[in-house]
């Protein structure tokens, strides 16, 4: 809470003095508390965490009394405190709310689901109690208030619903009835739920026989405008967790509405994965094409190997032998194998190029060539940017040469413009005319880069949606407030004069500090022109040590379930759970036990199977449903985020410092099972897998997790977390490696008003910009590691357009991995990327020279990043199941376990920082910690816990093998 929103909450104003000096002194105190509390949240406070220590020793200063120290003066049932509220609901003209009032305030609340971004529970009972303050009006329940909002926010879901299938034609409602009773025919339910698979030719097929049945089904969704798609998405999962029967058991428009909105949420994401299956057969078709080249090319050297010896040893020997025949000449020298692999080198030979779009053109003549009509006749493409049009109109001629069954055309029916130099040769045959084969080819690939670059984008696609509407629509109209909200100003002048003025002081600095660092020294000639000593190795203090051996004697081989038991019990994430049907039947006692088992054997990767066969009183089918109702990414999400949060707040500062804005940034591969999208080879790691990215703070607390693909972009992850991350945390520092920063990295950065910090693995090759060519002369310092000007004209014209994408990012209208694909380095011309670059340069400079001014800085980010490696290396040990191999092929139950695992872990440090707390609290162990005990002290580690079970070993035991006998 800001100096200000404090203010507000607890300061007496002339008229809440005098009325609460009406009351003797000894009520004083508890009266202006309940005023206060009324007067900000619209209801008295009844919850233990309405306390505020800091709000009220401010009342306490105001009324010149002390804190009551014992809580007697806060007992909300007191008799005392039911008459205070009584006065004070008389004192500001409050009345107690009638069924008129309540039926307004459903509608109220009916209308705020319409219009807002799908608020929790909580967040609408509060914005209803704000409603209720502002028109004198007082419910006087909690469970009250929760009823009305749960039933104004049924009746905003049925409304919907209904509406959903009203709008659908008869024949429509017909085919989504026939699709729920043969969930496993064509068209079925079963089949539109499935994920597209692994990018082969028959999953491409299938996916364009999905979407041509959900283009014939005609589904508007023109009656959704205005309302915020998380409702759609809530509904989505639901109908996700659900199969035919129990879809079928709804009311008709419930049915039908639920379905109808699946099925239009669907129809985008699998435009979607159809386009990333193209991208990967594209790019595979190419990829395997270049090795088997490069495969076949080595097998001829080897074939042929010394061929100018072999060519000097048939020269001598026609020269001694001028009259003789070749058969008793050259023979003996050269054999006819040797001879006929230096032919069949020379006639395949070539350019490299040449020759992989030859193997290009057999693949996907014989092969993947039977997916273009299917593909072509689903997805429209479509480009906001003249240049491309060539591309768009190649596609067209490709589809009415297929149906006239062209084999060759004319090279002037090609369009102009649709064919690269590099490409001509092998288009266009011996004759001059076009060779189509070779042409779908040359235009597949064009179209794939394009696709990629988002210039070129899809129609009723989500990801891959025209990139105008990536933008904030209202950026114009609002353009002050989009400003505010960055913290920029909205003079390009003014920017650029203060990133100018930070880095040629920057670069001052570090040029008169240089020759007094004894860490760093540089080069003159080389390409690695800068040397850092590094750090030496630090082993772990002995009192680290011992303090973790005194918490296995507290709490021996303490078990990883009974650690997630404990954080449930002490910070209540189970309660971000909640059941995807209309109704609950289990009792809150049932729900968290199988809740806490669901959550271990996915956290864990053990399995539900394995967890309900060593358990006692629990069914896998009972798991298995709670996992299917309850579990899924966004509930994971906030219960990791409670995590979090819980963590920072019981945090003895005394012990741990001051919460910090600081946070480390890093990716761990997973094993993963390869028939689907997410999966691919990793090429720094080897192996399939996908990769978790974490965002983990200095004390190893995890603020936010991301499943990507292994060539996702990890400049993009990084963005992700600082912008999504759902805890209490500001995050004004962020460490990564060098895979996670880039120049647009480090221009988004700095919009954000955060500083990118990396360790980065190429440091000796780093270059330093300068702000004026005037500089040059007075860095002679620097002079080896010197380079150009940054051009401040660029980033002045484009500054409204970086604006613009920062807030795109900022407000959710695009994710990061689409904006910085229009910014990757093939797209050298667009004129944002340019000044993004300059801007990038200009804040990288303005990092390295602190980076090499500042040992401690240097310390520093190793020390951050140290704690996310330390996290990645505790996954092994949680995620211990199958071999740490995510074990599904749905995107989404990957992304649940990624999830459940982040649960697990940040459980592990919310009780690890209790114990170590509770140890510390002894004075004799407090004095015994060093400052290089208290500097490396974390809170993840797992050398007490046991997470596997308990396992007893009786010698007098012995496993009976007579069935007879067991019978008995």
């Amino acid at each position: 809470m800001s100096d200000r929103s404090f203010l507000e909450c607890w300061s007496l104003n002339f008229n809440d003095m005098e009325f609460v000096e009406a009351f003797n002194l000894a009520s004083r105190f508890r009266v202006a508390f309940q005023l206060r509390f009324f007067q900000t949240h619209g209801r008295f406070p009844s919850r233990e965490q309405d306390l505020s220590s800091e709000g009220l020793e401010y009342l306490a200063q105001q009324l010149d009394v002390k804190v009551p120290v014992d809580q007697e003066p806060f007992d909300y049932r007191h008799v005392n405190a039911r008459r205070h509220r009584v006065a004070i609901l008389k004192h500001l003209g409050v009345r107690r709310a009638t069924d008129r009032d309540r039926l307004a305030l459903r509608s109220w609340i009916f209308e705020d689901c319409r219009r807002s971004s799908a608020p929790t529970v909580e967040d609408q009972v509060a914005s209803a109690y704000a409603w209720c303050l502002s028109n004198s009006i007082y419910i006087s329940s909690d469970k009250i208030m929760e009823r009305l909002v749960r039933s104004a926010r049924h009746d905003f879901l049925k409304d919907l619903l209904a509406s959903t299938a009203r709008i659908l034609p008869a024949n429509t409602r017909d085919q989504l009835e026939k699709s729920l009773s043969e969930p496993r025919g064509p068209g079925g339910f079963h089949l539109m739920k499935n994920g597209v698979g692994a990018a082969t030719l028959a999953n491409v097929l299938g996916a364009c026989d999905r979407l041509t049945f959900l283009a014939a089904l005609n589904l508007s969704s023109e009656h959704l405008a205005g309302i915020d798609p998380a409702w759609i998405s809530m509904l989505c999962r639901r109908v996700e967790r659900e199969n035919a029967s129990e879809m079928r058991r709804h009311s008709d428009d419930r049915r039908i509405g639920l379905y109808a909105l699946y099925l239009m949420d669907r129809q985008r994401k699998l435009t979607d994965d159809l386009v990333d299956l193209f991208l990967e057969i594209t790019h595979r078709l190419q990829t395997r094409s270049r090795r088997r080249v490069i495969a076949k090319i080595a097998s001829d050297i080897e074939r042929v190997y010394g061929k100018d010896r072999l060519l000097c040893a048939m020269a001598e020997a026609a020269i001694e032998e001028p009259e003789g025949r070749v058969i008793d000449v050259i023979y003996p020298v050269a054999s006819v194998a040797k001879l006929k692999a230096v032919i069949e080198e020379y006639r395949a030979s070539g350019t490299l190029d040449k020759r992989i779009q030859t193997v290009m053109r057999g693949s996907y003549a014989n092969h993947y060539r039977r997916m273009m009509p299917a593909l072509l006749s689903v997805l429209h493409f479509r480009s906001n940017n003249a240049v491309w049009r060539p591309i768009l109109d190649a596609l067209e001629r490709i589809i009415e040469w297929r149906e006239e069954g062209r084999r060759t055309v004319p090279v002037g029916d090609a369009p102009a413009g649709s064919i690269p130099a590099g490409w001509k040769e092998f288009v266009v045959d011996d004759t001059g005319r076009l060779n189509v084969i070779s042409y779908e080819i040359c235009i597949l690939g064009q179209l794939r880069s394009s696709i990629r670059a988002r210039e070129i984008w899809v129609e009723g696609a989500d990801r891959y949606r025209n990139p105008d509407h990536d933008l904030p629509a209202d950026f114009d109209e609002r353009r002050a407030s989009y400003y505010a909200g960055l913290g920029l100003p909205q003079d390009a002048q003014a920017f650029v004069a203060n990133i100018r003025s930070e880095l040629e002081d920057e670069l001052r600095l570090l040029n008169e500090t240089l020759p007094k660092n004894d860490k760093v020294r540089l080069r003159t000639t080389g390409d690695n022109r800068i040397c850092i000593t590094p750090f030496e190795r630090q082993p772990e203090p002995a009192g680290l040590i011992n303090l973790k051996n005194e918490i296995g004697r507290t709490w021996p081989m303490t078990s990883l379930l009974d650690v997630l038991k404990e954080t449930a019990l002490d910070t209540g994430f189970l309660d971000c759970f909640e059941s995807s049907a209309s109704r609950e039947v289990l009792t809150e006692d049932v729900r968290n036990r199988r809740l806490l088992l669901t959550l271990y054997g996915v956290g864990t990767n053990a399995g539900l199977n394995r967890i309900a066969t060593g358990t006692e009183g629990v069914s896998i089918d009972e798991l298995a449903h709670v996992y299917r109702r309850y579990v899924n990414a966004t509930a994971l999400r906030a219960a990791c985020a409670k995590v979090a949060n819980a963590t920072l707040a019981i945090r003895d500062p005394d012990i741990w410092g001051s919460v910090g804005t600081a946070c480390a940034a890093d990716s761990t591969k997973f094993g993963a099972w390869d028939r689907n999208l997410m999966t691919e080879w990793h090429a720094r790691y080897g192996g399939r897998g996908v990769m978790i990215y974490w965002h983990v703070e200095r004390r190893a607390t995890c603020i936010y997790s991301q499943l990507k693909r292994c060539s996702s972009s990890e400049v993009a992850a990084m963005i992700e977390g600082v912008l999504r991350h759902c805890t209490d945390m500001e995050i004004q520092r962020q460490y990564v490696d060098s895979h996670g920063q880039s120049v647009v990295g480090f221009a988004f950065a700095h919009l954000f008003d955060f500083e990118l910090a990396p360790r980065l693995k190429a440091i000796a090759s780093q270059k330093l910009v300068l702000a004026s060519a005037d500089q040059r002369a007075s860095l002679t310092n620097l002079t080896p590691i010197l380079a150009g000007v940054v051009d401040w004209g660029e980033i002045a014209r484009q500054y409204d357009e970086m604006v613009k994408y920062a807030a795109a990012m900022q407000h959710g209208t695009a994710d990061p991995e689409s904006i910085l694909r229009r910014f990757s380095k093939g797209d050298v011309m667009h004129p944002t990327y340019k000044a993004l670059a300059e801007l990038g340069r200009a804040v990288k400079t303005i990092f390295l020279c602190r980076y090499l001014r500042l040992e401690s800085y240097r310390r520093e980010i190793n020390e951050g990043l140290n704690v996310v490696e330390n996290w990645n290396s505790a996954n092994g040990f949680v995620f211990f199941g199958k071999g740490g191999e995510i074990s599904t092929n749905r995107v989404n139950e990957q992304e649940i376990a990624a999830l459940s695992l982040q649960l697990v872990q940040a459980s592990l440090v919310y009780v690890n920082t209790r114990m170590v707390q509770s140890i510390l609290s002894d004075r004799s162990w407090a004095e015994r910690m060093t400052p290089e005990d208290m500097r490396g002290l974390s809170p993840l580690f797992y050398k007490y816990v046991n997470p596997y079970g308990h396992f007893e070993v009786d010698l007098e035991q012995r496993i009976e093998f007579d069935r007879s006998l067991l019978a008995a």
